[in-house]
């Protein structure tokens, strides 16, 4: 029989099907299981109201054989089959899908779940074969024909010979491609990709697919053992997970979802290494190993499996396109992993806590984020160490115990927050602080601005609104009586500070030193971390307590021994920074002088 060209009528198609379309060439497996499970729903629809197919659902199978002689690998079905003219229009017919139109005229019955929607995954056989042959008898046919191509030059037709309908597909591999004619290869490519095929899938006798997917079956049935396990080898985890979520919706997009929260962070998590995303299926088939698009960043911790049929997939089924339906799966999961979340915490404390320890800071990064988008989402999943409880407190739980006079959220910022004189003074009024360690946590303020109507005030740099008229009144004096102490650090610490203030409220301290200009000490540590060679460098206000006894010995020193009133400055600055978490100037010139006022 003479050969004839693909209708398409272009090598360059074909080229550009084998070489751009598909970029990971182990997919032609799944592509041609797929075409052969479709093969079987087929027939085994028909076979519901046609007694004579003489199969049952038992009997369906796709078959795998290799021959490393021969250098040929087979795959076979007992399902509908193709007729000549079938396989001129499926075959023949670069993008034209039987199972699309399959699909179309079934659309309204139940039971009816086709993969291929293209008819390009046929093609990908052409990656890894220089000569495929294709010999199939269509159900309730007596004749049989083979189709066979090497390529973009055509095909030829020829009558065949074959007992039963169904399929087989015969690939004569390329030179290099020898690793799919080896067991391993093949069984670990269907495990990978063809997992959940409803058919078996055999090799040498052997079943290779799991058949039925754990998500698909009911929760009831399925043991917490059941549900690790298969964690533990989908996920590479040798921890069993904290919590599983399963759960199926039905509605304008219809999926089931297998959600896990695991026990521990991944070693890369906070790496560019870390693959986020969760395993998406169509049909039990693996479309994407991480669909990024399914999970928002602040929940990308998760791991798991999401299965539907309503996905608009490119014709490769490689990528999938930005569609509503996937927007659509994304909106739900988020939606459903933060009541999850939500429902843990007040369910079950020590869970949330081990939770919070993993992926606290991811949640924290999900509210400052985006200039604050989610911050409404995430904000009632934060936690936040209280000052006056010494644990990790919820917001919501914080404005609860909040006393009726109390007007701000209080909080302060860096690892030495608990010990700073301003955060002892508010406590010591009742009120609480929050205390922000992380770098991340300094940003929070000021992405929620407020919470249930109470505006954030950090202790340091914003208006406390505390002290009464009278604190005020006797301030103001205080500070007009210690203004020739004031001129005297402006003069000797010169541009070191912006400002010098009286602070009677700093306790047993006899200084601090805060930052000036809204930026914490906490955001400029950042900021020359990021950028050492520009570091932004905020202004310093030094804050002196007229109770204590070295205040008042460096005030009396002024006008009598200048030199040491000038000894005793450097060493209370010195002092401030170091209790702001700062580094002196000259750790050594400091520690001798210290040492020399000790004399």
């Amino acid at each position: 029989m003479a050969k004839k060209q693909f209708k398409a009528e272009s090598k360059r198609l074909l080229d550009l099907m084998i070489n751009s379309i598909y970029t990971n060439r182990e997919i032609f497996l799944r592509e041609l299981i797929s075409n052969a499970s479709d093969a079987i729903d087929k027939l085994a629809y028909l076979a519901l109201t046609d007694e004579c197919v003489g199969l049952n659902q038992s009997e369906f199978a796709i078959t795998l054989e290799m021959d490393t002689e021969a250098k040929t690998l087979t795959i076979t079905d007992n399902g509908i089959g193709m007729s000549k003219a079938e396989m001129e229009e499926n075959l023949g017919t670069i993008a034209h899908s039987g199972s699309l139109k399959f699909k179309t005229e079934m659309e309204k019955q139940e039971g009816i779940d086709i993969i291929g929607q293209f008819g390009v995954g046929f093609y990908s056989a052409f990656m890894v074969a220089q000569n495929v042959r294709v010999i199939s008898k269509r159900y309730g046919s007596e004749e049989a024909f083979c189709w066979e191509s090497a390529g973009a030059d055509g095909y030829t037709i020829t009558s065949a010979e074959r007992e039963r309908a169904g399929t087989t597909i015969i690939l004569k591999l390329k030179d290099g491609m020898d690793e799919y004619l080896d067991e391993f290869t093949l069984k670990t490519l269907v495990h990978k990709y063809s997992d959940f095929i409803r058919y078996p899938i055999m090799l040498g006798g052997n079943i290779l697919n799991s058949r039925l997917p754990l998500w698909q079956k009911n929760k009831a049935d399925i043991t917490e053992e059941e549900y690790h396990a298969f964690y533990k080898e989908q996920f590479t985890d040798f921890e069993a997970p904290l919590h599983t979520l399963h759960f199926g919706v039905e509605g304008a997009v219809t999926y089931k979802a297998l959600l896990y929260i695991p026990s521990r962070t991944p070693y890369d998590f906070y790496t560019k290494e870390y693959k986020p995303g969760l395993k998406l299926y169509s049909s039990g088939v693996l479309i994407m190993d991480n669909c990024a698009d399914l999970l928002p960043e602040h929940f990308c911790f998760v791991r798991g499996v999401v299965d539907t049929l309503d996905l608009s997939l490119n014709i490769s089924r490689e990528m999938l396109q930005h569609t509503r339906e996937l927007k659509i799966i994304a909106s739900n999961l988020e939606k459903k992993i933060k009541a999850e979340l939500q429902k843990i915490m007040e369910s079950d404390p020590e869970k949330y806590d081990k939770f919070y320890g993993a992926f606290g800071r991811q949640l924290k990064y999900g509210v400052v984020a985006n200039y604050g988008a989610k911050k409404d989402l995430l904000k009632d999943l934060i936690r936040l160490r209280s000052e006056k409880e010494g644990k990790l407190i919820t917001l919501k739980e914080y404005v609860e115990k909040m006393p009726e006079s109390q007007k701000y959220i209080y909080y302060v910022s860096g690892e030495n927050g608990s010990n700073l004189p301003q955060t002892r003074s508010i406590v010591s009024r009742g009120f609480d602080v929050l205390c922000l360690e992380e770098q991340v946590d300094e940003f929070i303020p000021q992405s929620l601005r407020s919470y249930s109507d109470k505006e954030f005030r950090n202790i340091l740099t914003d208006e406390l609104d505390l002290e009464t008229e009278e604190e005020k009144q006797q301030a103001a004096e205080t500070a007009e009586t210690w203004q020739p102490c004031i001129d005297f650090l402006k003069e000797y610490l010169g541009e070191r500070v912006t400002e010098i203030q009286i602070i009677s409220q700093l306790g047993d301290h006899a200084v601090s030193v805060v930052p000036d200009g809204g930026m914490s000490f906490e955001m400029e540590k950042y900021f020359k971390a990021i950028e050492p060679n520009h570091p932004y460098k905020c202004g310093r206000i030094l804050q002196l307590n007229p109770k204590h006894d070295a205040v008042i010995a460096m005030r009396d020193y002024i006008d009598t021994q200048r030199e040491k009133a000038e000894k005793y400055a450097e060493v209370l600055y010195g002092q401030g920074l170091l209790i702001a978490g700062l580094a002196v100037e000259d750790p050594v010139a400091y520690a001798s002088l210290v040492c020399e006022l000790l004399k």
